[in-house]
């Protein structure tokens, strides 16, 4: 008896909520992709959820968001906290599918949707794709930001995150063999001012976000105002 007591209540009263939580809806799993950054580099998750937390709070308060390149969506919920609704779009399938199932209910709609193919059905109030454009071939990166920016209203606002150039000397092989588009900030700069009227980049070092000297950033994320058509 009390060997149960001490299973199903806490010391503590307030962190009683998380035994009611387990008992009502279950534990929540990891998706693909963010179970196996907590096996093999659980550093990482901290990286990914502060750029993810950036994006959301810069576009608190927006009505209708796309993500572009959403994979498990780990950090979309984050994202979720601050729009009204999010649209989570990724070429792979199976990360789609993995998405739907660990999400919960939470206000996002998940699509399978390969951005180079086109632009998203709607009008969205912003955008924000993390981690992708590096993925993208130099060759395709214009058709990609401008279905994008096609998918946005004529005031809408995109952020788009990348690691450096730079940083490519300390990534991991794995990273290596995807990143086909890594770019310095004056490159970043130069594609997106070609899709935007107005361009702001800021350097990411781990969790810090900041306006120090581009070659020593390992991170570039930006945000862009104002489609051009």
């Amino acid at each position: 008896m009390g060997e149960a007591a001490r299973i199903d209540q806490t010391t503590e009263p307030q962190y009683q909520r998380c035994i009611e939580l387990r008992e009502s809806s279950g534990l929540n799993r990891f998706g693909l992709m963010s179970n196996q950054v907590w096996n093999d580099d659980p550093k990482r998750l901290t990286f990914v959820l502060s750029r993810y937390k950036f994006a959301a709070k810069m576009l608190s308060g927006m009505g209708h968001v796309l993500e572009v390149g959403c994979a498990d969506a780990f950090g979309t919920r984050l994202v979720c906290q601050e729009a009204n609704h999010v649209t989570a779009v990724d070429f792979d399938p199976v990360f789609i599918e993995d998405a739907r199932q660990t999400t919960g209910d939470w206000n996002v709609t998940f699509r399978t949707h390969d951005m180079l193919s086109g632009p998203v059905d709607g009008s969205f109030d912003a955008a924000y794709s993390l981690d992708v454009l590096e993925h993208i071939e130099p060759n395709d990166e214009d058709r990609f930001i401008s279905n994008i920016a096609d998918s946005l209203t004529d005031t809408g606002t995109l952020i788009v995150g990348s690691p450096s150039i730079q940083s490519q000397a300390y990534a991991s092989p794995q990273s290596k063999e995807g990143h086909v588009n890594c770019k310095d900030h004056q490159g970043l700069t130069t594609l997106l001012r070609k899709h935007f009227s107005n361009v702001f980049i800021f350097s990411m070092n781990d969790e810090v976000v900041h306006t120090g000297f581009y070659p020593m950033a390992h991170y570039l994320i930006s945000i862009c105002c104002s489609p051009i058509r």
